[in-house]
C-alpha cells in the first residue's frame, strides 16, 4: 500500500520538495516571529544623574532629561506574533494512495468491494493576504471499514483562510468548520432526519430530510447505537459527489502526522476563521507547555427534559440527534465551539485553537473568528451504506 507522507516547508526554513515522501513532524515547526528593537537616544544632558542601559553587545550611557524620557524612555516592544504566519506555510505533498472499501447500494441492498490507487496532492501557502489551501480531497491514509454509498472521487478544494485571525467577541455557526491537513474537509453535521413517530431508522431520511430530528453520524460514547452512516475508523464517508470528508478525529491522519499523539499535541488542521485545529490530547494546564498532556473533552451534555414529540428514548437513547445536545458551561475542558485559549508546539506564546473531541460535538460548529466565505449553511450530509 503506497500511503502519503507528511513533507514540510516552512516558510522561515530552509527545504524543498517531498517527492520521496519522506516525513516531517509539523509539531517541529516554531512560529515565525519579527522582533522589534527599540534603542532609545539620548538628546539633552543631565550632570547630576545617568541611567545605564545594556544592549546584548554594549552598554549605553542615555542622559536623563525631560525631555528624552518622553520621547525614547518607553521598554522594548514585544514580539510581532503576525497571527499564525511562518506555521505550515510552505506544505506541500503529492502521491499515490491505495484506499480499500466497501461500495454499498442501499436501495438494493448489495455492496461492491473497491481497492483503488488515486492521486492524493495538497498544499498550503501564505502570504499578507491569507492562508490558501489547494487540494484534491484525497486522504493521505487508508479508509478502512468504510461502507461507503458512493465511490471517493478527486476534488477541487480551494480556499483562503484569514492568516491573523482574531476573537471577534461573536460565535458565528458554521457547516464546513475546517479543512484538514490533507485537504479533506471537516463537516461532521449531516442532512438525514427523522420523523416524531420514528421507531427504526429505516423510518428516517439519509439524505436530503425535511423533518424535525437531525441526525448525529457517529456516537461517542451513545449506546446502543442505531444510525449507520458507514462511516470507517477515521469518522469519515463520502457525500454523493465523491467527497470524502471527516466527522471526527482523523486518526489516520494523527497516526501520520504524530507517532506519540496521547502524550504531545497533534495539529490537524485550519479552522474556517484561520485559527487551528488540534487533535484530542492537550496540556492540562492550557497556560503551560510543560504541564501532563491530557484528553480534552467536551462541554456538551445531553438534554434533561425530553420533548414530547421526540421519537422514543427506548428506540433511539439521547445523543442521536442534534436536538439532544445542549452546552453545559463548565462540564469538559473546553468552551461551546470546542476550543480553548493557550499554549501549543506550534504556538508557544499562546492561540486560540478549536479541538476533535470523541464526544459530540466530535468537531466544532462554530468558530470564534472571521469565518471564511462558503463556510456557514447547510449541511452537506452523507448518503446511508445499505443493509
Amino acid at each position: 500500500m503506497l500511503f502519503a507522507a507528511i513533507g514540510l516547508l516552512m516558510a522561515s526554513a530552509c527545504g524543498g520538495d517531498n517527492d520521496d515522501n519522506t516525513s516531517s513532524d509539523p509539531q517541529n515547526n516554531a512560529m515565525e516571529q519579527d522582533t522589534t528593537d527599540n534603542n532609545d537616544v539620548a538628546d539633552g544632558s543631565n550632570d547630576d544623574e545617568e541611567d545605564a542601559v545594556e544592549d546584548d553587545d554594549e552598554e549605553d550611557a542615555i542622559e536623563d532629561d525631560e525631555d528624552a524620557s518622553a520621547n525614547n524612555g518607553e521598554e522594548d516592544a514585544s514580539p510581532d506574533v503576525r497571527g499564525t504566519m511562518g506555521v505550515l506555510c510552505g506544505l506541500e505533498v503529492s502521491a499515490e494512495q491505495r484506499l480499500v472499501y466497501e461500495q454499498v447500494n442501499p436501495r438494493e441492498g448489495t455492496s461492491t468491494t473497491v481497492d483503488e490507487t488515486l492521486p492524493m496532492a495538497y498544499s498550503w501557502t501564505c502570504d499578507e493576504g491569507g492562508r490558501t489551501l489547494s487540494g484534491n480531497g484525497i486522504p493521505n491514509h487508508g479508509v478502512d471499514n468504510g461502507r461507503f454509498a458512493s465511490r471517493v472521487s478527486v476534488q477541487n478544494v480551494s480556499i483562503a483562510l484569514d492568516i491573523e485571525p482574531e476573537v471577534t467577541g461573536e460565535i458565528t455557526a458554521v457547516r464546513l468548520p475546517g479543512y484538514a491537513l490533507n485537504s479533506v474537509k471537516f463537516d461532521p453535521m449531516t442532512a438525514g432526519t427523522c420523523p416524531d413517530d420514528a421507531a427504526t431508522d429505516t423510518d428516517c431520511n439519509y439524505a436530503m430530510g425535511s423533518d424535525m430530528w437531525q441526525m448525529v453520524a457517529t456516537p461517542g460514547d451513545t449506546s446502543p447505537w442505531r444510525f449507520n452512516f458507514g462511516v470507517d475508523v477515521n469518522d469519515a464517508h463520502v457525500q454523493p459527489n465523491g467527497a470524502y470528508h471527516y466527522h471526527g478525529n482523523p486518526v489516520g491522519l494523527v497516526e501520520t502526522l504524530n507517532p506519540n499523539p496521547e502524550t504531545s499535541m497533534t495539529l490537524v488542521g485550519w479552522a474556517a476563521d484561520g485559527f487551528p485545529i488540534y487533535s484530542i490530547y492537550a496540556h492540562a494546564d492550557p497556560q503551560d507547555a510543560a504541564s501532563e498532556v491530557v484528553k480534552m473533552t467536551s462541554s456538551y451534555q445531553t438534554i434533561e427534559a425530553v420533548p414530547g414529540n421526540r421519537p422514543s428514548t427506548d428506540d433511539f437513547p439521547l445523543g442521536h440527534f442534534e436536538a439532544d445536545w445542549e452546552y453545559v458551561e463548565g462540564s469538559g475542558t473546553l468552551d461551546e465551539c470546542n476550543g480553548r485559549f493557550g499554549v501549543t508546539p506550534e504556538f508557544p506564546q499562546g492561540i486560540y485553537h478549536y479541538f476533535v473531541t470523541e464526544t459530540y460535538p466530535f468537531v466544532q460548529r462554530c468558530v470564534k473568528g472571521t469565518s471564511a466565505p462558503g463556510t456557514t449553511g447547510p449541511p452537506g450530509g452523507g448518503m446511508p451504506p445499505g443493509p
